[in-house]
């Protein structure tokens, strides 16, 4: 028996935590987790207001869906007859199923929320220049995999919010020239949203979009790693490093279980939403998409759905050309590149929260287009000419930020970022609380 109790030796000797550098730099080098991390981190790497711990949130509600996700698998049936029952079901006869929903959908809700502030936050800190480029449109794909994860699992309760949410999102597909009907009839097995279109959007949420998820993050976290982890503003003299284990793994550690702590009480006292099951012949009033689109559908109620979809895409390929576009890579790990940059920052949003809810209320109340312009298309008056002065109007931010602080281009491209993002979130907080019957503006107290 000397073999086990050898086996036992080498066992308690690993269960020791590490007393000295080498012994904590072979822990991370060794561990199936911890080698994600290099050995040791500079200093200035472990503040935690750099990074504000987005991405590890990100990557730990990615664990908790995935493990909530395969649970709930064991009660739910893909039925258009059964999937709302089982939902009933889970939350009134399953012990803790009710909770075990909850948690799924609010870290769901809360990943789109996280993995957007990420991005803004690379954004803002340099975190694309050099060989992180790739990375940087990468982590774009990356957000679109999990807006794409949200939107199939929305359907799956067979309510009568997720089937006319489902019913509105994909109707924006047919405006999309060419492709558009083609994608939306393969989404939905048809022209309707059905049991095709219930069964494709489960097939999609299990079983594609994980084995594209779990590679897509193996190849960001990896060039993470070799890129040389956050990045951080050029040091002149030497930089102090600090060993993974305690440092970087108690930061991680902390934020974990005050991530966990604030999902679960969120999840305890909030349910999440349940309505009547899904029927076709009552639409309610009005009928929404998903809240993550509704900065789109916003831009539809005041522009040709192509008009909406260009400048949708514009501003996606625009964020993918960052890198191209502002190439001063002086100021990598720098917040918002400098202090004017900062102030940039801080302008951009302030004339986004002035401008977007005044143009608005205008275009909704006193500007009509199409009336203005009888003798033009539509897709003249109220899709072309909206788009270029959409455009125009952001051009003019950028110059407009530049002559008042006297910023340089990358500063300016900061102020614009901010203002555009800032004017998205607007969107989307007016779809959600300002939109009453017939989408008309509503004051909602």
């Amino acid at each position: 028996m000397s073999w086990l109790s050898n086996a036992f030796d080498r066992l308690r000797f690993r269960a020791r935590p590490p007393s000295d550098d080498r012994s904590r730099m072979r822990a991370v080098a060794n561990n199936l987790i911890l080698h994600l991390h290099p050995t040791r981190v500079p200093a200035p790497a472990l503040r935690f207001t750099h990074t504000w711990g987005l991405g590890g949130i990100s990557a730990l509600l990615t664990v908790i869906l995935v493990v909530t996700g395969v649970l709930l698998m064991f009660r739910y049936d893909a039925s258009v007859e059964r999937a709302y029952a089982s939902i009933q079901t889970l939350e009134t006869v399953v012990p803790f199923g009710a909770l075990l929903r909850n948690v799924h959908h609010w870290s769901a809700n809360l990943l789109v929320i996280t993995v957007l502030l990420h991005l803004v936050r690379v954004f803002l800190t340099g975190g694309f220049f050099r060989d992180r480029r790739g990375n940087w449109i990468f982590g774009l794909f990356l957000l679109l995999i999990v807006l794409a994860f949200n939107f199939t699992g929305y359907l799956l309760p067979w309510d009568q919010l997720a089937f006319w949410a489902i019913t509105v999102g994909t109707g924006l597909l047919d405006y999309i020239p060419v492709v558009g009907v083609l994608v939306a009839n393969f989404l939905l097995g048809g022209r309707e949203v059905g049991q095709a279109a219930l069964r494709n959007f489960y097939a999609l949420h299990v079983a594609v979009l994980p084995v594209v998820l779990m590679l897509a993050l193996s190849y960001h976290f990896w060039r993470v790693r070799k890129d040389g982890g956050v990045a951080l503003p050029d040091q002149t003299g030497p930089v102090e490093k600090l060993t993974t284990i305690p440092h970087l793994v108690g930061i991680e550690l902390g934020i974990a279980l005050v991530t966990l702590t604030a999902v679960m009480l969120f999840a305890m006292l909030v349910p999440a939403p349940l309505e009547g099951m899904a029927n076709p012949a009552h639409p309610p009033n009005p009928a929404k998409a998903a809240w993550y689109f509704l900065g789109v559908q916003e831009l539809l109620l005041h522009m040709h759905p192509l008009a909406a979809l260009a400048l949708s895409t514009i501003g996606l390929l625009g964020l993918a050309a960052v890198p191209f576009w502002d190439r001063d890579d002086s100021a990598i790990g720098i917040g918002g590149r400098s202090t004017r940059g900062r102030k940039a920052a801080w302008l951009g949003v302030a004339l986004s929260v002035l401008l977007t809810p005044l143009l608005v209320v205008i275009d909704e109340w006193w500007l009509d287009l199409p009336a203005l312009l009888p003798g033009l298309p539509t897709l003249v008056s109220n899709g072309l000419i909206p788009l270029g002065l959409t455009l125009a109007g952001l051009a003019g931010v950028y110059w407009l930020i530049r002559l008042v602080l006297r910023t340089r281009h990358n500063e300016a491209l900061v102020g614009l970022f901010s203002f555009t993002m800032s004017a998205l979130v607007v969107l989307t907080l007016i779809g959600i609380f300002f939109r009453g019957s017939n989408m008309a503006l509503v004051w909602p107290w």
